[in-house]
């Protein structure tokens, strides 16, 4: 991220977080393609982020007939759903219960069938092998206070990713293909050094701009 860009990051944050607080003191109904889902406000917000939507517009071109996906660290379910809905089945998780019980609740509400599970990372899965898995992951090096904010911070010395990754390997193979999304606002190189570590390459799948933020897609494989 450049100087200036963080330094303007820096000074707009606090009035960016009071007007998130506000808009998110309720449930609050996200659309895409024609799925519904009510975001709580303990949840990741698909609404005023890029990030899911970037994800969303990304998998809108995969063939997903009779495909296994996993979503880690779903939050609103959104991209759960409209895999379903091109007929992956699909596997969701989250550390947060709140987003199981609302993503359960907008399955039934729009007639399609997502697999809820309530996980840190891996630890409750009871198969090894999908052939797609998305992930969302928090980035930011802060130590999370409460479950909503784990949807953000990674941790001070990057435990999310430290753990991700040293579990990761084993859902890898030459047929999967897993994909995660990264800001120019973190710190990328920290994050691809870890993985690394763990035999894991980032390769680049898609890069887009908007709002002046640069977001990446990278595929993640074994060395």
């Amino acid at each position: 991220m450049s100087k200036i860009r963080s330094i303007i990051k820096r000074l707009t944050q606090p009035i960016l977080n009071k007007g998130l607080n506000f808009y998110y003191r309720k449930p609050r109904k996200y659309e895409y393609q024609g799925i519904k889902v009510m975001v709580h406000p303990e949840v990741f917000p698909p609404h005023l982020t890029l990030s899911t939507k970037i994800l969303l517009d990304f998998i809108s071109n995969f063939n997903l007939q009779k495909k296994t996906l996993l979503e880690l660290g779903c939050g609103s379910g959104i991209i759960s759903l409209f895999s379903s809905k091109k007929g992956a089945t699909v596997t969701a998780t989250d550390i947060n219960e709140v987003a199981i019980d609302f993503l359960q609740n907008a399955a039934e509400k729009n007639n399609l069938e997502v697999s809820c599970l309530y996980s840190n990372l891996f630890e409750n899965l009871k198969t090894s092998h999908f052939d797609y898995i998305i992930i969302n992951p928090p980035y930011y090096p802060k130590k999370a206070i409460s479950i909503k904010q784990q949807a953000w911070f990674c941790g001070i010395d990057f435990e999310y990713f430290i753990n991700l990754f040293h579990q990761l390997p084993a859902y890898l193979s030459i047929e999967n293909k897993t994909y995660m999304i990264l800001s120019e606002d973190c710190d990328i190189d920290k994050i691809k050094s870890i993985a690394l570590e763990n035999n894991i390459l980032f390769s680049v799948a898609h890069t887009i701009k908007k709002v002046g933020e640069k977001n990446t897609i990278f595929q993640l494989s074994k060395t």
